[in-house]
C-alpha cells in the first residue's frame, strides 16, 4: 500500500531533511513507485506538487527537495496501486476548497465501503444526501471518494464555521462510520489539512490478506534540546541543536519510522489526533484552548459559529474561589488530577504554591512539563499516586514541608473516563488535609432514560462516545460516605456530542475544620 509523512510545526520549517529520506522509499528502498504528491500550506494559500513517476526518480521530487520551503503544515504521500490505475488523477494529496479553506487529503488502506464504487453509490457520512452532494472524486480511488464523502458529510453537517472541538468530535465520529460493520477488512490511516496551522491524523491499521505488511501510522515530537537525528533510508543525519532555535518543535507523522535513533509512538486504534503548533492533541478542551489562542479555522466565506464552548477548568477555579473563605489566598500544596496537557493546571497556578500534575500518560506529562506551571509531575493511576504522597521527591523538599498531605485536589474533564468513583474518593480523602482540604471536580450525568435497569439505579454507565456517566445520587453518596461537607454543586453544560448538550456538574467539597 501507500505511504504517508505530515509535518505540523510551532514555528516555519523546511522539510528536506524528512522528505530526502521518504522520496527513497518511492522506489528505491520500497515498492512504492506509482507516483507521489505534497502539499503545502502557506499562508491561507497552499503548494501542490504531483508526480504519476516514482518519487526515487522523479525531477520534480528532486527540485522539491532541494528546495527549502519553510511552512508550519504539510503532508506528502507515495502511492503503491491497489485501486486505480497509476495515473496523475489518483496521485495523493487530493485537495478541495471548502468554506474558502483549502483542504487537502492524503490515505494509506483499503475502504471497502467506498472500494470500486461509482461516486454516486458511495455511503454517505452523517447528515449529508444524495440530492446535496457537491464534492465528487476526479480519480478511481477509495482514497478520494472518502475524502469527498468527509468534505460533504461536513458541509450538510454546519452553516457556520466549527470550532476545533467540535470539527474533531466530529471527524471522530465520520471515521467510526467508515469503519463500522467492516472492522476487520477495513484500513485507514489519512492525514487530512484543513488550514495553515491544523493537521488531523487518524488510524485504523492493518494488513492486506496474505501480506505481513503492516499499515498504521507514527509519529514523534522533535523539540529542545534537539540532537541528531539519523535517516533510516538513506546514510544521512543532521544535528538539529545546530540548525534550530528555542522556537522550534516539530511533529512528524508517517506510516513507518522515518529515523532509526528517535522515539517513534505508533496511533492506537481508531485514535484520531488534531496536530497544532508541532504537538498532537486528542482532548476536546485542549482543543478549545488551540481555539482560544486564535488557530481555528479562518475564513472569509463563512462567519465562525457563535456557540460559546464550555470550559470546564475556568468554572471549576471561579467556583473554588468563591468557596474558600480568605479571597486571594493560596494553597499552599494542590494535585491537578489526569492533568493530561496542564490546560487545568495553566488555570489553576495562580491560587497554588506548589502545584503537583498527575497523569497515566508519559506523553501527556511530557507536553505538561512544557508549560512550565507544575513544580512536579508524575507518570500513573491517580489511586496509586495519591496513595504513594507521602513518598516525595528531594525538589519538592526544597519547596514544601515535609507533610505531603494537599490542600486542594482538582480533577477536570477526568471522571468521564472513571468507571467506579469510589476509589479515587478514598485516595482523595487520605490525601487531602484533614481539616479543610478542598476537592473539586467535574462528573457527567447519565441521561434520564439510563438511570434505571431492571428496576436499579445504575451508579455509572460507559456511552455510546466511550466515556463514563454517573448517577447524580450514587455522586451524593460518595460525598456522605467519605465525610467530605458541600460547598458547590452546579449543574453546568460539559461539552456537546453529536449536537447534543451533555450534562454535568461542577462540585466543590471540603473536609470539615472541626
Amino acid at each position: 500500500m501507500c505511504q504517508l509523512l505530515g509535518m505540523n510545526c510551532a514555528a516555519p520549517t523546511d522539510f528536506s531533511f524528512s522528505f530526502l529520506g521518504f522520496k527513497k522509499r518511492g522506489g528505491d528502498t520500497d515498492k512504492h513507485e506509482h507516483g507521489w504528491g505534497m502539499a503545502i500550506y502557506e499562508g491561507r494559500g497552499i503548494r501542490t506538487f504531483l508526480d504519476p513517476l516514482p518519487a526515487a526518480k522523479s525531477k520534480v521530487a528532486e527540485f522539491v527537495a532541494s528546495y527549502p520551503i519553510k511552512t508550519l503544515n504539510m503532508m506528502a504521500h507515495i502511492r503503491y496501486a491497489t485501486q486505480g490505475v497509476v495515473s496523475l488523477e489518483n496521485v495523493h494529496p487530493f485537495q478541495r476548497e471548502m468554506w474558502g479553506i483549502q483542504w487537502c487529503f492524503s490515505h494509506n488502506g483499503e475502504v471497502p465501503k467506498y472500494s470500486n464504487k461509482n461516486a454516486n453509490d458511495c455511503p454517505l457520512l452523517g447528515k449529508s444526501n444524495r440530492r446535496d452532494l457537491f464534492y465528487y472524486p476526479v480519480g478511481e480511488t477509495d482514497s478520494e471518494a472518502v475524502f469527498c464523502s468527509i468534505l460533504n458529510a461536513l458541509r450538510a453537517e454546519f452553516v457556520e464555521l466549527p470550532t476545533l472541538p467540535v470539527l474533531y468530535e466530529t471527524i471522530q465520529r465520520f471515521c467510526g462510520e467508515i469503519v463500522a460493520g467492516m472492522e476487520s477488512s477495513t484500513i485507514l490511516n489519512f492525514l487530512l489539512g484543513c488550514g495553515q496551522y491544523t493537521m488531523f491524523a487518524y488510524s485504523w491499521p492493518g494488513a492486506r490478506p496474505g501480506s505481513k505488511v503492516w499499515n498504521g501510522l507514527f509519529y514523534t515530537v522533535r523539540s529542545p534540546p534537539f540532537e541528531t537525528a539519523r535517516l533510516a533510508d538513506l546514510d544521512y543525519a543532521v544535528d538539529f541543536s545546530e540548525v534550530t532555535s528555542s522556537a522550534d518543535r516539530v511533529a512528524i507523522i508517517a506510516t513507518k519510522p522515518l529515523t532509526d535513533n528517535e522515539e517513534w509512538n505508533e496511533f492506537k486504534r481508531g485514535q484520531l489526533l488534531m496536530f497544532d503548533n508541532g504537538l498532537g492533541y486528542s482532548e476536546l478542551h485542549d482543543c478549545h484552548e488551540v481555539e482560544q489562542l486564535g488557530r481555528g479555522l479562518c475564513s472569509k466565506a463563512m462567519p465562525m459559529s457563535k456557540k460559546k464552548e464550555c470550559d470546564t477548568p475556568a468554572l471549576l477555579r471561579k467556583l473554588v474561589d468563591d468557596a474558600v473563605e480568605t479571597p486571594g489566598a493560596k494553597f499552599k500544596r494542590g494535585a491537578d488530577l489526569g492533568c493530561g496537557s496542564g490546560c487545568a493546571g495553566v488555570v489553576f497556578q495562580s491560587c497554588i504554591e506548589h502545584m503537583t500534575g498527575v497523569d497515566i500518560s508519559s506523553e501527556m506529562v511530557n507536553r505538561a512539563r512544557q508549560r512550565g506551571c507544575y513544580h512536579s509531575l508524575r507518570v500513573g493511576d491517580i489511586e496509586l499516586v495519591l496513595c504513594n504522597c507521602k513518598a516525595v521527591t528531594e525538589s519538592e523538599e526544597k519547596s514544601c514541608s515535609n507533610d505531603a498531605s494537599f490542600d486542594l485536589i482538582f480533577a477536570c474533564n477526568v471522571f468521564a473516563f472513571v468507571r467506579d468513583m469510589r476509589g479515587v474518593f478514598q485516595s482523595v480523602r487520605n490525601s487531602l488535609t484533614p481539616k479543610g482540604g478542598v476537592f473539586a471536580f467535574s462528573a457527567e450525568f447519565i441521561d434520564a432514560e439510563e438511570d434505571v435497569k431492571d428496576g436499579t439505579v445504575e451508579p455509572f454507565v460507559l456511552q455510546s462516545c466511550a466515556r463514563y456517566a454517573h448517577n447524580r445520587i450514587f455522586i451524593d453518596g460518595l460525598i456522605k460516605e467519605f465525610g467530605f461537607g458541600t460547598k458547590v454543586v452546579k449543574e453546568s453544560f460539559i461539552r456537546k456530542h453529536e449536537d447534543r448538550v451533555v450534562r454535568g456538574v461542577l462540585v466543590v467539597l471540603t473536609l470539615p475544620t472541626l
